[in-house]
């Protein structure tokens, strides 16, 4: 009974409360009715590619009503050195789940402007481009019907699989991409790539450990966490507070 209590306070202290105080925050602010409603135009937040330079971005926004205070829409955006034009992939909830260039790189996501998460250019993006694009094109949830807005597999759960794929990156997602630390292998242990393990129930709950980004927990999507190396606690609903 009293391990039941204990149980019980720290989910409420640590994941229900905060997100329900950035629901409250959420809740206020406007936002389109429908997707019909809301604008997908480009946020002009990207420069004119530089034509002989390389680059891999991870972009991310809030998604669209209510599921906004909690969760983000991630993809990533590449460019080969001599291209003009940008690449976005990311996945989708109709029709075909992976998208290639389906919105502007930095188009806004349910009238929600993204930002850039991580980026690298030059000699190491141009190196690690093609080992991106075989691991976008090898992603096994990519037909009709894959696609599960929660737990995942979704469009963080994308973006999370071809980083764990691409080592060399060494990115992490942001704390409010739910769907991120969904099991994409099926497996309740998995070790990443780039240093690591990560413990879910199907994307329920779980706890994740990287050494250079320290100890995540999960509930419900929810991430809570500190980040040791960049002095960053991880809070459910508001992403990372430092």
């Amino acid at each position: 009974m009293r391990t039941l209590k204990f149980f019980t306070i720290f989910l409420l202290a640590v994941f229900i409360m905060p997100a329900l105080t950035h629901l409250a925050v959420w809740s206020v602010q406007d936002r389109p009715n429908s997707w019909r409603d809301a604008n997908w135009s480009s946020a002009g937040i990207l420069p004119k590619p530089p034509r002989e330079t390389a680059q891999i971005m991870l972009m991310a926004a809030r998604t669209g009503g209510m599921k906004g205070a909690f969760a983000t829409h991630s993809w990533l955006v590449l460019k080969r050195p001599g291209e003009t034009t940008y690449n976005r992939y990311d996945v989708v909830g109709w029709g075909t789940p992976v998208r290639h260039n389906a919105y502007a790189a930095d188009a806004r996501w349910y009238s929600n402007v993204p930002q850039i998460y991580q980026m690298i250019e030059g000699a190491k993006a141009e190196s690690l481009i093609t080992k991106v694009e075989a691991a976008i094109k090898n992603y096994r949830y990519n037909q009709r019907g894959d696609y599960v807005l929660w737990p995942g597999p979704n469009s963080n759960t994308f973006v999370a699989t071809i980083l764990n794929e691409v080592p060399e990156l060494n990115w992490q997602m942001p704390a409010t991409a739910v769907g991120r630390d969904f099991p994409a292998d099926r497996r309740w242990f998995s070790k990443f790539k780039y240093g690591g393990w990560r413990l879910s129930l199907a994307g329920y709950a779980g706890i994740t450990y990287r050494p250079d980004y320290g100890v995540d927990l999960q509930f419900l999507g929810l991430v809570a966490g500190f980040d040791w190396f960049n002095y960053q606690l991880k809070v459910p609903g508001f992403g990372v507070v430092g």
